[in-house]
């Protein structure tokens, strides 16, 4: 079966980016402080938009929204997960596949990641959601205002949510949004 990405320049985009064998590597300030640092670099050479993330500690979530004229996130994504992987400390690097050994890859991250091209606003403020209670969903925190990684305090002080959003009743969503 051959993927298709979308390719639609200046195009707002939903990604899952999950790492190497689901192995934990984002549970302490260090290496969310070198995949921040990665993003940033990225970002200075290649613009974009980063709408709302949510860091686990074995996978992200994001949404991006890149300039006209440009739909090359792969690229980005590759640089991202490079300068990163070059970064991380090597206890992290321990998990490595046969295949990836012979090609001296250090097997920090899955080789693909997953994107959706974001329709429209509903589907924008759902993908939204998604990512923000994200770690409650996985039973990290009670509260998306509890979790310190991700976009979601950033938008409470920006009015788009309620600080106390998602920490009472079960959010529920369509099953076509976000992907594990």
């Amino acid at each position: 079966m051959h993927y298709r990405r979308a390719t639609t320049s200046g195009a707002t985009y939903f990604f899952t980016v999950v790492t190497y064998q689901r192995q934990v590597v984002f549970d302490t300030s260090e290496t969310i402080s070198l995949l921040r640092h990665a993003f940033r670099a990225v970002k200075t050479n290649h613009p974009f938009s980063m709408d709302a993330i949510a860091i686990l500690p074995d996978h992200l979530h994001c949404v991006w929204t890149l300039p006209p004229n440009d739909a090359d996130f792969s690229m980005r994504w590759r640089l991202i997960k490079s300068a990163f992987s070059q970064s991380c400390p090597d206890r992290y690097k321990r998990y490595r596949s046969p295949a990836r050994l012979r090609k001296q890859e250090q097997a920090i991250w899955q080789r693909r990641f997953w994107e959706n091209q974001i329709r429209d606003e509903r589907d924008l403020r759902q993908h939204m959601d998604y990512i923000h209670y994200n770690p409650v969903r996985h039973g990290l925190v009670n509260s998306p205002y509890a979790w310190p990684f991700s976009s979601f305090r950033q938008h409470v002080v920006r009015g788009y949510y309620d600080a106390d959003w998602g920490a009472g009743d079960p959010v529920l969503f369509e099953n076509s949004i976000g992907y594990e």
